[in-house]
């Protein structure tokens, strides 16, 4: 089999759309809609220095019982940095991390995601549950292959 496809780097979605971590929470929220997805690395002069998820942005959304109107809930966030809601320590692996090892990750650590770096640090990918259910699609079509 010469197409083994058996790295990260052979499942990960490259070059991930990012958001500044001076950006508000307001942005993030419509960046992830806008694009349909539910992460996003967050960076800072180039370099990755957080994870923030859909989820992480609703748990930090004031809850229903807030007083606040939604023009001041709106503001408030508007002013509000992404950095303050981001997980500033995420799971990363490296693009020749096996895809094994990549998925007992996210499966022991009930990731949903975790962030692709190369040797120095440098974002290069993500790779999601949903690229690593493509990962086992592949392989068991393979094996009914054989």
């Amino acid at each position: 089999m010469a197409d083994t496809k058996l790295t990260v780097g052979d499942w990960m979605t490259p070059d991930p759309m990012t958001i500044d971590e001076e950006a508000s929470v307001i942005e993030a929220v419509h960046a992830l809609k806008e694009k349909n997805i539910r992460r996003l690395p967050v960076m800072s002069h180039g370099r990755l220095v957080g994870l923030v998820t859909e989820k992480m942005l609703l748990g930090y959304m004031p809850a229903k019982a807030t007083t606040l109107d939604q023009w001041e809930l709106h503001y408030l966030l508007s002013k509000t940095p992404v950095k303050a809601a981001m997980n500033p320590t995420p799971h990363t692996v490296r693009p020749e991390t096996p895809i094994a090892e990549a998925a007992k990750l996210l499966h022991d650590r009930k990731l949903n995601g975790v962030i692709v770096v190369d040797p120095d640090g440098k974002l290069v990918g993500i790779l999601t549950t949903t690229n690593a259910l493509e990962a086992l699609i592949f392989f068991a079509a393979q094996a009914g292959k054989g």
